[in-house]
């Protein structure tokens, strides 16, 4: 199975927004309120033109996309290198794995190889039944919390990188 991963442009808002919708359903239901819960087409354009969002494609589909908020964008993370957010895989795409498989070429080729970031951030709620555990099993650490007034505390995780390699 061959993918295809691409940065996204303020031409793909429609396809990110119809993708966090359906992948993040699940955690309106469970109350958590991540700003993708909500997202619409000037709130996906918006966050087009302020940060980096990448697809993976299969067969000219997305199925999965993640973002990278910058040190300088309107709403960096927590640390002064890049903060991954809005992380989505289609639920509909019958594809199990496809997660893990952005986010390894996200770490490895943008991450590492092109930004060549000592480390990375992410933030998720801590109420989240299982995405603490599985960050901790990709290699990310608890290293603070915040409550941003959303419902839940925001715990912050980082995954430092030997650039070395």
């Amino acid at each position: 199975m061959t993918f295809h991963f691409r940065q996204a442009t303020v031409n793909d808002a429609k396809a990110l927004q119809e993708i966090l919708v359906k992948a993040y359903a699940e955690n309106g239901k469970l109350g958590i309120k991540f700003d993708a819960v909500n997202a619409d087409i000037e709130m996906t354009t918006r966050h087009l033109q302020n940060n980096m969002c990448f697809f993976m494609e299969y067969e000219g589909n997305v199925v999965a996309t993640i973002s990278l908020r910058m040190p300088w964008s309107p709403n960096p993370g927590p640390e002064k290198v890049p903060h991954i957010g809005w992380f989505a895989t289609d639920p509909d795409s019958g594809q199990k794995g496809l997660g893990s498989k952005l986010l390894t070429w996200l770490e490895e080729d943008v991450l590492k190889k092109q930004l060549r970031t000592p480390f990375v951030t992410l933030g998720t709620a801590d109420k989240h039944p299982w995405l603490i555990q599985m960050y901790e099993r990709k290699g990310y650490q608890v290293f603070g919390q915040k409550d941003l007034g959303k419902g839940h505390i925001t715990i912050y995780m980082k995954k430092e990188f030997n650039l070395e390699d």
